[in-house]
């Protein structure tokens, strides 16, 4: 720890395994509004399959109520989720020691660190994570140094499942868009073939120690997502929660092999609000730790994202990129959809310079 430098110590999560009650920096006081709504009242979140030749309309209909879906012969095999659950399970049992050596630098993207988001709450949150765009070959080395099968096995198995999760997802933009009435031609920069007009991901392992009081910690703030489209693979314990308007905060249950799909704000911004970016968390729990896998997936660098409209639906939002969007994300956080509205963005909260 001592040869840390000091810009990096305040991103450093809390060592999980030693400490057994609530330090005052992750105690969060809760809303009234914890108390999960039951499906029986508003009904589950939908289990959609990609075989079904109605996948289309249901997923339109699921973002519209939603904005999240659970996806199931997504081709994403089932052997390799299940080796990225053990792999992720791997590294966060590492001692703290060796997860620091791959600390994310306090400006950074990929490594071991706390959320992006923490900065926007007053308390930490119950959480680890790790990082990733494309190989993690310079931080597996690091974290295994002295065992290059491990180092192996970790990138082999991460690459791969990025590249399963690129076809995925973009087999459900595809649909997402289509349902949208979007044509290829419309959405030529999702398959792009060279260079800086390469759609842009990022791979995320998330990890939810077991906390001795759940009920005063949190283990992920109530956010939503800055991308396109979010992909979730969770582990078989709850913690995923959604947030309904006029429901409150629902359970988004693990289904053994199943995808969540998650809309992202620029999913909105396209489809001109008619796709809901919904407000979740993670909670914790005082048994098990929970695992999950968020993929990322966004458009390239310089392509703007702009409204879908016609002549009863003028734009709500001016066209922005994904890298301005993450700009007004970083100083407002959860309210940057409301003030790059058109009627706010003569504020300058978005510069296209």
């Amino acid at each position: 720890m001592n040869s840390i430098p000091n810009s990096f110590k305040n991103h450093i999560p809390l060592d999980f395994k030693n400490v057994h009650t609530i330090p005052n920096s992750h105690e969060w006081t809760l809303p009234n509004d914890h108390t999960v709504a039951e499906p029986q009242t508003f009904g589950s979140m939908p289990i959609i399959n990609l075989s079904d030749p109605n996948a289309k309309s249901l997923i339109r209909h699921a973002c519209e109520k939603w904005g999240v879906f659970q996806v199931i012969n997504h081709g994403v095999p089932l052997n390799l989720l299940n080796e990225v659950e053990l792999l992720t399970h791997r590294l966060f049992s590492l001692p703290t020691h060796r997860k620091i050596c791959a600390l994310r630098s306090p400006d950074g993207i990929t490594g071991y660190g706390l959320p992006q988001i923490s900065s926007f709450f007053p308390k930490l949150m119950w959480t680890e994570g790790f990082t990733m765009v494309g190989s993690p070959v310079e931080h597996a080395t690091l974290l295994w140094p002295h065992q290059p099968n491990e180092q192996t096995n970790f990138c082999t198995v991460m690459e791969e499942y990025q590249k399963e999760m690129k076809k995925s997802t973009e087999r459900l933009v595809e649909l997402m868009l289509g349902s949208l009435g979007l044509t290829s031609k419309d959405i030529e920069w999702l398959k792009p073939k060279t260079g800086c007009n390469k759609a842009q991901s990022l791979l995320h392992l998330n990890s939810y120690p077991a906390c001795p009081e759940p009920d005063r910690a949190m283990g992920l703030g109530p956010h939503t997502d800055s991308s396109v489209v979010t992909v979730v693979y969770q582990s078989t314990c709850n913690g995923l929660q959604v947030h309904g308007d006029g429901i409150g905060w629902m359970a988004v249950q693990p289904i053994p092999g199943a995808l969540v799909v998650n809309v992202g704000d620029l999913m909105h911004i396209l489809s001109n609000g008619q796709f809901k970016s919904p407000l979740h968390r993670a909670v914790v729990n005082k048994t098990r730790h929970r695992i999950s896998v968020a993929y990322f997936y966004g458009p390239p660098k310089d392509v703007k994202i702009s409204p879908l409209t016609d002549h009863d639906h003028p734009p709500l939002y001016s066209p922005v990129t994904w890298k301005e969007y993450l700009g007004a994300k970083s100083m407002h956080f959860n309210n940057a959809l409301e003030l790059i509205k058109n009627n706010k963005n003569r504020n300058g909260v978005i510069s296209s310079k």
